[in-house]
């Protein structure tokens, strides 16, 4: 594996690259055992991540299982669209391979600093501006992708209200239903969550898709997104999202808001966004999760609809 590795990468650059210091990052779910699991051609919970070198270049590498490939190219594919449509930082694309087993991408090494809080006031600038890129016109991305290991659907259509109702509510339920965790008639739970979009008029425009604190960073005096789940919706999807597992910080508000103000009603629709990815770690994990997904339905079925 480690030499298929090395050839991608010498390949795609145009020099020899032999890995010379191999470390380890923890990352959600990637750790020691972990590795030994995926080695052992056992599912892991999610990529493992490492640091190679060859003594001058480092890179950050992920490795999966070979089935894996597709959330690679999704991935690498949308931090180049990122980077491409909006000028917003991400991790360079270095190379993405597969060895007989194991499916890997390789990214540009950043070494991450600590956040200041004028950089988080610069995140949420720079996010606004990203979510001023609309030249698509409608909703839903070039092919479908992933929210962490699901696929999401990205099929284009004019009508955000359908498109969030069919192709995240009801997706999501339909894959909950396939495993035998049934919250109530789908139909209906979409048809309550599209009526409570209903009155807003959304623009379809570039979101990251997967906006949490642990898909942000900072280099230095440069903010970076990377891990996105990337296609056209409405701009509120990630803002909600960062309200979802802990707030940003104050500052990352007060920059979006002072660049794209946020229309009213938003607290009432972040409930639906955000009861998305409730359902997809409900799908992940189980657990917890499928109970939070219950108390957010009944929240969103209590909601006044105007």
């Amino acid at each position: 594996m480690w030499q298929c590795i090395e050839q991608a990468i010498g390949i795609e650059t145009g020099k020899p690259f032999y890995i010379s210091q191999k470390q380890e990052i923890s990352t959600r779910g990637a750790n020691a055992s972990s590795f030994t699991n995926l080695l052992d051609n056992n599912e892991p919970p999610l990529n493992l991540s490492f640091k190679i070198s060859d003594g001058k270049q480092s890179y950050f590498l992920k490795i999966n299982n070979k089935e894996h490939l597709d959330n690679f190219h999704a991935e690498a594919y949308s931090l180049k669209q990122l980077n491409a449509l909006a000028n917003i930082a991400t991790p360079k694309v270095t190379t993405i391979g597969t060895s007989l087993d194991k499916s890997f991408l390789v990214l540009d090494y950043v070494d991450f600093s600590k956040a200041k809080p004028m950089l988080w006031y610069q995140l949420g600038q720079q996010l606004a501006q990203m979510h001023y890129e609309t030249r698509h016109g409608q909703f839903g991305w070039q092919h479908d992708n992933f929210i962490g290991n699901t696929i999401q659907p990205n099929h284009w259509s004019s009508n955000w209200t359908t498109f969030f109702a069919e192709q995240r509510i009801g997706w999501q339920l339909q894959l909950l239903s396939e495993r035998a965790i049934v919250l109530g008639n789908i139909d209906h739970i979409s048809q309550v969550c599209h009526d409570a979009l209903l009155h807003h008029q959304a623009t379809p425009c570039l979101v990251h898709g997967d906006l949490w604190q642990g898909n942000t960073g900072f280099s230095g005096e440069q903010v970076m997104f990377f891990d996105p789940a990337c296609y056209y919706g409405d701009r509120e999807v990630d803002i909600a999202m960062t309200e979802l597992f802990g707030h940003f910080p104050a500052e990352f508000y007060r920059g979006y808001q002072a660049e794209y103000p946020l229309d009213d009603g938003y607290g009432q629709r972040k409930l639906v966004y955000n009861f998305y990815h409730i359902l997809n770690h409900a799908n992940i994990f189980g657990g917890i999760y499928i109970e939070q997904a219950k108390a957010t339905l009944s929240r969103i079925m209590s909601l006044p609809l105007h």
